[in-house]
């Protein structure tokens, strides 16, 4: 790219090993790639001219790759996925192809019933993943977590893995055949290797939006579990007390209900400010948990330590795009302390 000139957007796109990226362009209206944390698959979508009625409706299942950039600089590997949604409207005829991310294996969403009794992190997620063909990498220190009850009730492995990963403030996806369970503040791929971070200044976006709230001015995350030699209901309390949230579920063991409450307390820590930035000029590079400084903001703004939640990337007739939503990473304000109290008679 020569000083001064305009960027020029590139892309690949393979259907089924088969480049057809020359056939795409010049029918391309746009081309949208979401990635999510955790949970969610990764989803493009494509929406293409068909005013000439030539295009063949791409079948179900069909395997897209796609790499994405700017012309002269290498292309970034956006990953594989799966044709699930297929639609034609006119007119102007138009074909919609919606495609999820191919990681995500179908057998996940089958509900199932198992209780898992004094394991840790590491064997649940291990034997979960060895289930469905996949490589569990699980954080060191989680891997080492003693659970000492949960039951998976009626639910898929898939929804039971990420609520299991919410009581422990991690992600858990599926990404590149492995099956992923990693601090929700981490910073490592998939492959173990630390997220390079990423400087945005203000002049690189059109928008943004900067919010930051109270969170009902929670003061703590109170917590109860079972307890079997008492035989009674006590709680712990993550934080101070006063106007404390309360969690639903009633946990077996103490340690249990206090790795939850902490984790709600990171959790209302991190979202008390946030970030949302579209890029004039696309980073197709910026993926979840990719570390953000910022600067051209409100002092407050640049000074925060922001962790990447949702990316967007888009090509249309405006070049490529990148939309970023983005928490505070650092939540361990959130510790507070910690209290052993009797629970009230409800």
């Amino acid at each position: 790219m020569t000083p001064g000139s305009h960027p020029q957007v590139d892309y690949r796109i393979t259907v089924d090993g088969r480049d057809i990226t020359r056939k795409v362009d010049p029918r391309l209206i746009s081309l949208t790639l979401s990635e999510c944390r955790g949970g969610e698959a990764d989803q493009l979508d494509l929406v293409l001219n068909d005013a000439d009625g030539q295009l063949a409706l791409p079948p179900k299942d069909a395997l897209i790759t796609l790499q994405l950039g700017w012309v002269g600089q290498a292309l970034v590997d956006k990953g594989s996925f799966t044709v699930d949604e297929i639609e034609h409207s006119g007119s102007p005829d138009q074909l919609h192809i919606k495609a999820r991310s191919a990681d995500m294996v179908d057998t996940l969403k089958v509900r199932a019933e198992k209780s898992w009794h004094q394991r840790t992190i590491g064997d649940i997620v291990g034997e979960i993943a060895g289930k469905h063909g996949l490589a569990p990498r699980v954080d060191q220190k989680l891997a080492a977590v003693a659970v000492d009850h949960v039951d998976q009730t009626h639910e898929s492995d898939l929804n039971f893995v990420s609520r299991l990963a919410k009581r422990y403030d991690a992600v858990a996806t599926v990404k590149k055949g492995h099956l992923l369970f990693l601090p929700i503040n981490g910073t490592r791929s998939s492959k173990g290797q630390a997220m390079p971070s990423a400087s945005v200044s203000r002049a690189d976006g059109d928008m943004h939006r900067f919010h930051t709230a109270d969170r009902e001015a929670y003061s703590g995350v109170r917590a109860y579990w079972h307890d079997p030699k008492r035989a009674k209901r006590r709680s712990v309390l993550v934080g101070i007390s006063g106007n404390a949230k309360r969690l639903r579920d009633t946990y077996g063991s103490e340690a249990d209900a206090l790795a939850a409450a902490k984790a709600e307390w990171q959790r209302l820590q991190r979202g008390a400010a946030t970030l949302e930035l579209t890029l004039a000029l696309g980073r197709p590079e910026l993926v979840p948990q990719t570390p953000v400084s910022v600067s051209g903001f409100k002092p407050s703004i640049n000074a925060i330590a922001w962790l990447t939640v949702k990316t967007a990337h888009t090509v249309s007739d405006g070049g490529l795009t990148t939309r970023i939503e983005l928490e505070t990473a650092d939540s361990s304000s959130g510790g507070g302390t910690v209290e052993d109290v009797a629970s009230p008679s409800d």
